[in-house]
């Protein structure tokens, strides 16, 4: 990193960038990094690791840079953070199941929340998470205050009533407030998501899996038969979708 930045005979390309240039390769990293354990490639994800970890190497001498922080205050932030957040395994407190940690541990990061002077609950739920982890996390940090269905009962009836909402507006043809009311069904499912402790970007990778799964099921199905799915219809490529659905379900 020291080379790919120096003034004399660095790379041209490392030297342009910042924070907010690198920020979206970080992301992108580390969605790669998920897909691998996703697809269970190990070899694949020792790669990305690295990638993502050069991504932290990035940031950290752009810091050092700026007389901000370097590497090594990166790691002794994580290490002193996870001491203080387990006293049960450095510290002198007892033994503790995983739900008295988890109980424990949101205890502690609200201490650190209060510590930071943030003003409310809400605050410090990043901006740059993807919109459903963020919906979920937001609807998870209301809830500690009480802010939150009892059941999944009042989430279906809230997912019915919003459901409703988007149909009028289609209906009305206002294309601004339909997209709202979409947003609205988004965000209720984020919350039924976090009450079935599922996380729903997982949840939706899997379905976009399956989906492509079944799909090019249907492409090979119809290439037998020399056709392509231009030359098909929805009706031929619907029964190759079930017929998919119906094999996969045999299996599993």
């Amino acid at each position: 990193m020291n080379r790919l930045r120096a003034k004399d005979g660095g790379c041209p390309w490392d030297l342009e960038q910042t924070f907010e240039t690198i920020a979206p390769y970080t992301i992108e990293e580390s969605y790669e990094v998920a897909d691998a354990i996703a697809r269970q490639d190990m070899r694949d994800l020792k790669e990305e690791l690295g990638d993502l970890l050069f991504q932290v190497v990035f940031h950290s001498h752009l810091a050092k840079e700026q007389g901000l922080f370097d590497f090594h205050d990166v790691a002794q932030a994580m290490t002193d953070k996870l001491i203080r957040r387990h006293p049960h395994v450095f510290g002198d407190v007892g033994d503790r199941t995983a739900d008295e940690q988890n109980a424990a541990w949101e205890v502690v990061k609200a201490a650190e929340r209060k510590a930071k002077a943030k003003h409310g609950i809400l605050d410090d739920v990043p901006v740059g998470l993807p919109a459903l982890t963020r919906a979920a996390k937001l609807t998870k940090r209301a809830a500690r205050v009480g802010f939150d269905w009892p059941s999944t009962d009042e989430v279906f009836a809230k997912l019915e009533e919003e459901v409703a909402e988007l149909k009028v507006e289609l209906a009305t043809g206002d294309k601004d407030k339909a997209r709202a009311e979409l947003g609205d069904i988004l965000f209720v499912v984020a919350n039924l998501a976090r009450k079935i402790d599922a996380e729903p970007e997982d949840a939706l990778r899997g379905t976009n899996a399956k989906f492509v799964r079944r799909f090019e099921t249907i492409e090979a199905e119809l290439a037998k038969i020399g056709k392509t799915p231009e030359q098909s219809d929805l009706a031929e490529m619907d029964a190759l979708w079930n017929k998919a659905k119906a094999t996969e379900r045999g299996a599993s």
